[in-house]
Order: structure tokens, then C-alpha cells, then sequence
């Protein structure tokens, strides 16, 4: 019997390790982090963010992760997390973005859900629902990326969740709409390995993130 709880202790503990520890994504002083000097900032409250619409990369690339994060937008946000980036000098056809966006006009109108709206994979595949608060307010984002599946969830509700392998076109999506001329590449096709970045400001419309953790997905 005490052989039997062993094996059960030792098999969970097995299962917890698995899943990998959380650890933040940049160092505070973001000594790890590749980005134009003089616009990525984080502040003495551990809040990071851009003067200027240059995005901020991981140094080393990343596959089968989950990561954890807070936002918070500005009024008329447009911003975003990429994954699987392969150039981090031309990202846009070479990486998938999960959309952040204010979205707070769409919500007061009522608006069906676009693949523009927060929690989205640009371009690809609109959330299920809009849930992302009001300018101002935090977010929180769990994104979980196991090889060509993209899970996002958005304030604990799971809005987006994408088998890559569905996307054999690059200029239209299984659900018939179009996708951008700017995004000509297949996701059924891209590397499921790259680059992590985050979108900085956008017009004149800032964003915010805090807290930002990564750990292997289980």
C-alpha cells in the first residue's frame, strides 16, 4: 500500500513539473529583449510600454508555450502579441499575431465578433465574443500555442482557438472571408517556432502590459 501512494506521489509530481515553471518573458530592465533603444520603457510599477509603433522581441525563439499577460488598451488601441516569428525585421507575413484592440464601439453597437476585434488571430480567425474592457481598465491574455493549435483566452473566457492546418490558402480563410494582401502565406505552412513580440504604440494610441509570463505547455 505504501509502494502504491509512492508511485501515485512521484506520478504527480511528474505532472505538475511537466507543465513547466512560469518565469517573465523580459528581464525588468529588459536586458533580454531586442528592441529600438529609446521606446520600450518599463516603469517602477513593472508596466511596459512603447513611444513609438516599433515592436519589442524575445531574444531566442519559443514553441509549444503558454503565455500569460496583462493589457491594458488606450482610446482607439490597435496592438498586439506575435508568435511564431521567423523575421523579426519583416514580421508581418512571417509570424501570427494575436490581435489587441479597443473594441468598445463594437461592443456599445452590438458588432459580430471580426478577425480585427482583441483576442483575435489577425486576419485569420475573429474571437467567438468581444469581452475586452474599457479603455483604461486592465486585461489579461492566455495564449497557448502547441505546434498548429492557438488557443487565446481574453479576461477567462476562451475566445479563439485555431488548428493551423485548417489554413491551406493564403488569400481565403475556411469561413470564405478574405484574408489581408499583407499576410500571404498559408499558417498551414509557417514554422511553429520564433520569435515572441508585442506591438508598441499606434497612432496616437498607447499600450500597456504587465506581468508577462512564460512556462512549456503541458
Amino acid at each position: 500500500m505504501k509502494r502504491f501512494f509512492l508511485t501515485l506521489a512521484i506520478l504527480a509530481v511528474s505532472a505538475v513539473s511537466h507543465a513547466g515553471e512560469w518565469k517573465p518573458l523580459f528581464n525588468a530592465d529588459l536586458s533580454n529583449a531586442k528592441f529600438t533603444p529609446g521606446i520600450w520603457s518599463v516603469d517602477a510599477e513593472g508596466v511596459l510600454s512603447a513611444t513609438q509603433d516599433s515592436a519589442i522581441w524575445s531574444v531566442g525563439d519559443y514553441e509549444n508555450f503558454e503565455l500569460s499577460l496583462e493589457f491594458k488598451n488606450d482610446n482607439g488601441t490597435n496592438s498586439g502579441v506575435v508568435v511564431y516569428c521567423t523575421d523579426i525585421q519583416n514580421w508581418i507575413p512571417n509570424s501570427v499575431e494575436i490581435q489587441i484592440q479597443d473594441d468598445s464601439k463594437s461592443i456599445a453597437d452590438g458588432a459580430k465578433p471580426v478577425h480585427q476585434n482583441c483576442g483575435a488571430i489577425y486576419g485569420h480567425l475573429a474571437p467567438s465574443k468581444l469581452v475586452v474592457k474599457k479603455p483604461g481598465e486592465w486585461n489579461t491574455m492566455h495564449i497557448v500555442c502547441k505546434g498548429r493549435n492557438i488557443q487565446v483566452t481574453v479576461n477567462g473566457e476562451k475566445v479563439t482557438d485555431m488548428d493551423m492546418t485548417k489554413w491551406t490558402s493564403g488569400k481565403t480563410n475556411p469561413d470564405g472571408t478574405v484574408i489581408p494582401p499583407w499576410l500571404p502565406k498559408p499558417f498551414a505552412e509557417i514554422p511553429t517556432k520564433g520569435s515572441i513580440g508585442f506591438q508598441g504604440k499606434h497612432g496616437q494610441s498607447f499600450i500597456y502590459f504587465r506581468n508577462i509570463q512564460i512556462r512549456d505547455a503541458e
